[in-house]
């Protein structure tokens, strides 16, 4: 299967019955006698408050002869009372046992589920989370949560108990009474229940409409939020709020049919309701008149209809919510059946580091079979040493890292680390020994000190501090009201370029990593801020094996070996001085952005030479 799924809530590529049965083996959990136990109470508890309930009423027409005979009348109605009341506490009693005993397995379940999603999502490949919608991806994993709660709280304790109750009742009354009542109860449930799914089911899709809509609208708003900076720089204010106002008129006029609905759904419940009672007490009734039944039979079969629809009642509520809570819960298993597309083998190792040593040999890779990317690629980055691969833009440039990271497989060919095939190790092991200093720095909306931490979870304060002063950050830091303790906001937002750039540096140092990926890590920066960095980054690489994508080729005139990349090839290796000689790709490139920085330089020595001192008067 694809990386690749909807976040829409109506889905047909997946049984109800097997995400059933897929949340029972987390209900049932393997090597857990505790939890297991706890089910088996449960359900006796369950059947005890249910047998219990039957009951009932036989106590309540017992107390209702005894007032309707001559003699001593008093007596024996008292016990047959306080047995009514006993057997209601009884069964509020087993009830509450049966959701304490429960609750633990229903919470382990919703745990394992929702953890299991949350691992199997970061296992997942960068492919998928390109494509992936946050907002809505959100929601289905906010809304398959939920909806295991729905399902085990209305399944396992309404609708499971509620048909027990009803062949309890039903067998009751053909023994107690006779065929007439036991089959008009039966068929006036039966029709009921029908009539209830039926309409339940139409009503169905105005609620898929809903979550729909709602998705979108979700979707949407945090898609503006997130690019808040974007919307402003066009004044497209307008526009965000038109886009997110038909998400939800259209959430509206699906909520409204909803409701209408409902309205039928409950007109005809109360019908059939109404017609099983008159059939049935009627005929209750022509009972006792016939001297056939007592006054305690005819209260105990208005009991039991009472006692079964009360429950009924709320059939449409708990259905729906049962199918929309497996639908859910559909969508967040259909995640956990996305296969990964970069899996470690049965026989995975640890990648064990001596150099550091990286070779490409004959890589090709593309995105899809009509997207060639590289093609016949082979390199080596010596240990110790620095390889910069310059090129224009959708070369393939940034692509060497991510394969080099396995965000993605080669599709031919392999990548070697001290002659270890990437492929053949654990991909923990080998992201372990890789640190990436990226172009666009996102950080965490948390404090500057757990940023830089990040590249280690047990690195201690004087280890960040360290990696602050090596990335030329510490002095910024301390001049910061709550230094090391300052938030820096969604994304980073609230620092500059600049300085995340020198937060993602700390970061990289902080994780001590044996090679080192710099991609474009300046490209986006001020000439300025950028040899500032430059300098941090030299620090960090010494030593270290160092691929460096670059875009700038004033950053890279130092490397060791230079690698020109071309429409997924390499067409010029060398050192700075070789290429420029060569007067190739690499020398076109390099005289383009000098003349650049040349005219820059000139515009602004004649802004210096326009400007005019104030002079005092």
């Amino acid at each position: 299967m694809t990386e690749k799924i909807s976040t829409e809530t109506d889905t047909e590529n997946r049984s109800p019955w097997l995400t059933i049965k897929d949340l029972l083996t987390y209900l049932w959990p393997v090597g857990r006698t505790d939890l297991r136990t706890r089910v088996l109470l449960a359900m006796i508890f369950l059947a005890a408050a249910k047998i219990i309930t039957v009951y009932i009423p036989f106590l309540y027409k017992s107390a209702v002869d005894s007032l309707s005979l001559d003699g001593n009348m008093l007596a024996l109605p008292l016990g047959v009372i306080i047995a009514y009341g006993s057997a209601r506490v009884l069964t509020q009693v087993f009830g509450e046992l049966r959701d304490f005993v429960f609750v633990r397995v229903a919470q382990h379940a919703q745990r394992t589920i929702s953890l299991s999603t949350f691992k199997h999502l970061h296992a997942l490949s960068l492919r998928f989370h390109l494509e992936r919608q946050t907002g809505g991806l959100s929601r289905v994993i906010e809304r398959g949560t939920r909806g295991i709660q729905f399902v085990l709280t209305f399944s396992l304790f309404n609708i499971l108990p509620t048909i027990f109750e009803i062949m309890l009742v039903t067998i009751v009354l053909f023994v107690k009474l006779d065929i007439r009542f036991a089959a008009i109860t039966f068929f006036t449930i039966s029709g009921y229940i029908v009539y209830t799914l039926a309409v339940t089911s139409w009503r169905l899709k105005f609620r898929r409409q809903m979550n729909a809509k709602d998705s979108e609208a979700n979707t949407k708003a945090i898609d503006s939020l997130l690019n808040y900076e974007t919307v402003k720089y066009f004044g497209n204010e307008g526009h965000e709020y038109k886009r997110y106002d038909e998400a939800l008129a259209g959430y509206e006029f699906s909520a409204i049919r909803s409701q209408t609905s409902l309205s039928i759904l409950n007109v005809g419940q109360g019908f059939i309701i109404g017609v099983g009672l008159v059939v049935v007490m009627a005929l209750a009734g022509s009972g006792v008149v016939q001297g056939q039944l007592t006054i305690g039979d005819f209260v105990l079969v208005n009991t039991f209809l009472i006692q079964l629809f009360l429950p009924l009642n709320f059939l449409g509520f708990v259905y729906r919510e049962i199918r929309q809570g497996l639908i859910d819960m559909e969508k967040m298993f259909e995640l956990l059946d996305i296969n990964a597309e970069v899996r470690d083998p049965i026989d995975a190792r640890s990648l064990k580091i001596e150099n550091g040593v990286v070779e490409f040999k004959n890589v090709s890779f593309g995105y899809s079979e009509d997207r060639g990317i590289l093609r016949n690629i082979s390199f080596t980055v010596p240990a110790g040493q620095t390889v910069a691969i310059v090129g224009p833009s959708g070369a393939g440039k940034s692509t060497i890292s991510k394969l080099l990271y396995r965000f993605y497989d080669v599709s031919s060919g392999s990548i070697t680390i001290d002659g270890q095939d990437i492929q053949s190790v654990t991909q923990q092991s080998l992201r372990d020994a890789i640190g990436v200093v990226p172009q666009d720095t996102v950080l965490f909306n948390d404090t500057i000190a757990y940023n830089i931490q990040y590249g280690d979870p047990l690195a201690g304060p004087e280890i960040i501090e360290e990696a602050a002063k090596l990335a030329s950050l510490h002095e910024f830091i301390a001049k910061l009201p709550q230094g090391y303790e300052t938030m820096v906001g969604e994304r980073g937002l609230k620092l500059s370029g600049g300085e995340k750039q020198r937060v993602a540096i700390a970061r990289t140092i902080v994780k001590d990593p044996d090679v080192l990926i710099f991609d474009e890590a300046t490209s986006s920066l001020d000439s300025l801020t950028e040899k500032e960095i430059q300098h941090s980054l030299v620090e960090v690489s010494r030593n270290r094996t160092t691929l460096v994508i670059a875009h700038r080729l004033s950053t890279i005139i130092d490397a060791d070996e230079i690698l020109v990349l071309k429409d997924g090839e390499i067409v010029e290796q060398g050192n700075h001085n070789d290429l420029v000689e060569q007067d190739g790709e690499y020398a076109s490139i390099w005289m383009r952005q000098r003349e650049a920085r040349e005219y820059q330089s000139r515009l602004l020595d004649i802004e210096k030479s326009c400007w005019i001192e104030p002079v005092e008067v």
